[in-house]
């Protein structure tokens, strides 16, 4: 064990959420007879992982204590989870790390590599999306970042809430539910901290699609991403989406938009010089830290 507590009744909601996914088909079983619900029944379930149908039975109510490890990995296989999704029920089930969220703070080593970064957006985030600092192209990107509240500069809540950033979504369809499948992720190794708590409650509250989103119970994981935007002030933006961890225990990491065609490269560029009259960073108030001597 990691010492991490298990949260039984989300990896049971989970489990649930995942076995009425799968077909019968997808794991070589005959579809027969009417099924009252979707997907796999438990007793299939329980009798693939090669565990009892009352015990599986009280792991998805959330009854379940001292789930291990193996039994984890076993249900996980039938359910045909990606990494992801797995690394979640480990987690749910006590067997990975919880991270602590990284204090907001700016070294300077990474303001330089945001000022390098130019013409392309970079930003320094939590892997709650909270935005610590960002170079002027992100900052100007969809709209003035620096405008906003402090507590509003967070990209699932910009993304959700706010017309400007949401509007700039080419495929909204995919990148939302791509957005709340990763604070998902995230949220479980994160559990009780209050900045993550105010977080979901407050687009719970706000956002019909979040909470709509939410109920799925998807995982997702920080792959490089194609994102595709409107922006006003570049216009259409072909971009590869990636995160490099800066503090991965932590979940601290620079999220940098380098494009992925000619176009693309040329009008960020342009956009570039259009707001050169900006500082090359900016950050939140009382973020910036002074490296370790």
């Amino acid at each position: 064990m990691t010492g991490a507590e298990p949260q039984l009744g989300e990896l049971g909601a989970f489990l649930r959420a995942r076995r009425e996914r799968v077909s019968p088909g997808e794991i070589g079983l005959a579809s027969t007879g009417r099924r009252r619900t979707p997907g796999l029944r438990r007793e299939e379930v329980a009798q693939l992982a090669g565990v009892g149908i009352t015990w599986y039975t009280w792991l998805e109510q959330g009854r379940a204590s001292g789930v291990s490890e193996q039994v984890i990995g076993a249900v996980a296989r039938v359910l045909r989870m990606t990494e992801a999704e797995r690394h979640h029920a480990l987690v749910l089930s006590g067997h990975a790390p919880v991270k602590q969220a990284p204090p907001m703070r700016l070294l300077p080593s990474q303001a330089a590599i945001l000022e390098k970064l130019l013409p392309f957006p970079a930003a320094v985030q939590t892997d709650g999306y909270e935005i610590v600092a960002s170079n002027r192209a992100y900052r100007f990107l969809f709209d003035d970042l620096d405008a906003y509240d402090p507590d509003d500069r967070n990209c699932a809540w910009l993304m959700f809430t706010e017309a400007a950033w949401r509007g700039a979504l080419v495929d909204e369809s995919q990148v939302l539910p791509d957005i709340a499948a990763r604070l998902r992720a995230h949220r479980a190794e994160h559990r009780d901290e209050p900045r993550w708590e105010k977080l979901i409650d407050r687009l719970l509250e706000r956002s019909d699609d979040f909470r709509r989103l939410w109920e799925h119970h998807e995982v997702a994981d920080e792959r490089t991403r194609l994102r595709r935007y409107r922006s006003p002030r570049a216009g259409a933006l072909n971009v590869d989406f990636q995160s490099l961890w800066l503090d991965q225990r932590s979940g601290a990491r620079i999220i940098v938009m380098s494009p992925a065609d000619r176009a693309t490269e040329e009008r960020l560029e342009r956009l570039s010089h259009l707001v050169a009259s900006a500082p090359a960073w900016t950050a939140r108030d009382g973020v910036v830290g002074e490296l370790a001597s």
